[in-house]
């Protein structure tokens, strides 16, 4: 097929995501030469409509990047002023105290924040200092050199039929090249695994592993908010089903962030990872703070676990991957964007060295070195046992041999367990349906659990229908073929937003189908599905979810 003609403009850097690495490594750019031409293209309507996390924002990324960020307005006004953390059974709780825990949980002098709006921050204090931000601007392929090195991407193609062909209203798009182009699209980014497989940046990389998290928004009974407090809780209602757990944290305006997570290594293809969340807030101690509330807004996206040993290579020849793109999710924290806002910075950094002496299209060798042995490096090894262990052996030998683990790292800088591997992908983890039984699960009530569908709502996710399909099976037949008969079709259960159905009609074989309407860009599928047969790309830029204050 002959590609369409399309202009092209050059830049130094082209930076494809506007999240906290995408948009630290632009500002950082501009902060070391003012004259650097650098363009930051985001597939969300605007600067955060795609951004969720929980998140408990420990700042020492920022400090960095912008020390005089609280001067200059930065949204961040909720300190923590509480740790609660919960062992949860079935209908009561058991409060696990701070002092056993390792220093690096602590989250004093972290803040409660919607990442959505520190990304709009962020993405104004780039436009302040000349970075070019171009909302609605999804970037579809990738432009290779001579060399076959990374020379740019393709942005803004609109108007294709449904079956891929041009309609009327065809963009073919830009071609935006650089010297050198980094990959911050968040978890499973579609050009990141692009460039993962063809330079085989994993090779030297344990396996990365992922977890589902979901969230919704409440605005509580005053009488109930506790500004800054932040509440972690785990067992109930997962149990041995599945690793994960929940937060709950109070910010302004009396509202709360409610959020679960399941990690995708569950064997139960039976688990039904949303209805889990649901079921969670039916605890008596989270139904007493969310009753006479209201949930505002909903969403889901896969969060990265692999932790240090699954850091692929993070440079390629013309480019580097940032942030979640790499996976720098310090798992027992919950935290990464203080990881992400270092990524970008120190690839800018790089960047800047190179381009000062002449260079372009080459490997950026200074970030791999800092990225893997500086303070990034620091806060991921010394918690890169706490998945596997919690993997291996459940929660609660994981919780004392995790504690010891990091609690030794904290003080001699060393592990007892060495390095620990995490052995099967989390789509291969999946089991046999004829070994699980059937998980029933209470149907929501609409007022603290919500379907599937209606929560969608809440997330303002939108698609244009004539447009191509993005969830591509590379073989339609096994959905229903092997899926089906082996799993009972997991994507029925493990996508939050309803995307993936098995239609049953009398007197029919059953078929497969995809709304892709509701995707929300969560990306679980591209992960778990057994047959690794979905993958996930990008729709026509603006598409998707559109986030208010995640």
């Amino acid at each position: 097929m002959t590609s369409p003609e399309r202009e092209s403009m050059e830049y130094d850097v082209v930076i494809v995501g506007a999240g906290p690495a995408g948009l630290s490594a632009a500002i950082r750019l501009k902060q070391l030469d003012a004259n650097l031409e650098v363009v930051v293209l985001e597939k969300g309507s605007e600067v955060g409509a795609h951004i969720l996390s929980g998140a408990v924002l420990d700042p020492s990324g920022l400090d960095a990047l912008i020390p005089d960020w609280k001067e200059k307005g930065a949204p961040i006004n909720v300190p923590v002023r509480k740790d609660n953390f919960l062992f949860l059974g079935p209908a009561g709780h058991v409060r696990v105290p701070n002092f056993p825990m390792p220093p690096l949980m602590s989250n004093h002098g972290n803040y409660i924040v919607s990442m959505a709006n520190v990304c709009r921050w962020m993405a104004e204090q780039a436009e302040e200092l000349g970075v070019e931000v171009f909302p609605g601007m999804a970037c579809s392929e990738l432009i290779y050199g001579e060399n076959g090195e990374v020379a740019g991407v393709v942005a803004g193609e609109f108007g294709k039929n449904p079956d891929g062909t041009p309609g009327p209203g065809y963009e073919p798009g830009m071609e935006l090249r650089g010297k050198y182009v980094f990959l911050s699209e968040g978890v499973r980014g579609s050009l990141s695994k692009e460039v993962i497989a063809k330079f085989d940046l994993g090779k030297d990389s344990d396996v990365q592993k992922y977890g589902l998290g979901m969230k919704e928004i409440w605005e509580i009974d005053p009488a109930k908010h506790k500004e800054g407090t932040v509440t972690h809780t785990m067992g109930w209602p997962l149990g041995k089903n599945a690793g994960g757990g929940s937060f709950i944290y109070h910010l302004e305006n009396n509202q709360v962030f409610v959020g679960f997570v399941v990690h995708l290594n569950y064997k139960n293809p039976y688990l039904f990872p949303y209805m889990e969340f649901q079921r969670f807030k039916h605890h008596p101690e989270i139904a007493k703070l969310l009753e006479g509330g209201k949930r505002v807004a909903y969403g889901a996206r896969a969060i990265s676990e692999g932790g240090y040993q699954s850091m692929p290579k993070a440079v390629f020849p013309g480019g580097a991957l940032l942030g979640c793109s790499v996976g720098l999710v310090n798992v027992p924290r919950i935290k990464g964007n203080h990881n992400a806002m270092f990524s970008g910075k120190f690839a800018a950094e790089a960047a800047y060295e190179a381009i000062k002496e002449g260079r372009a299209g080459d490997e950026l060798g200074a970030y791999e070195t800092e990225l893997k042995s500086g303070v990034v490096a620091k806060d991921l090894k010394r918690v890169r046992n706490v998945k596997p262990l919690w993997s291996k052996l459940g929660l609660t030998a994981s919780l004392a041999l995790g504690g010891f683990d990091m609690w030794t790292n904290n003080l001699f800088g060393i592990s007892l367990f060495g390095t620990l591997k995490h052995g099967k992908s989390d789509a291969e983890s999946t089991g046999y349906a004829a070994d699980y039984k059937e998980i029933e699960y209470p149907k929501p009530d609409g007022v603290l659990s919500f379907d599937r569908l209606t929560n969608v709502s809440f997330s303002a996710t939108n698609h244009e229908e004539e447009q191509p399909c993005h969830l591509k099976l590379a073989d339609p037949t096994i959905p229903i073929n092997v899926n089906l008969p082996k799993f009972d079709e997991p994507a029925q259960r493990y996508c939050p937003a309803g995307v993936y159905e098995v239609i049953q009609e009398a007197g029919s074989e059953p078929r497969f189908q995809i709304n892709f309407q509701n995707c929300v860009h969560c990306k679980t599928c591209d992960i778990k599905d057994p047959s690794q047969n979905i993958t996930w790309v990008t729709p026509q830029g603006g598409d998707g979810p559109n986030y208010p204050n995640m």
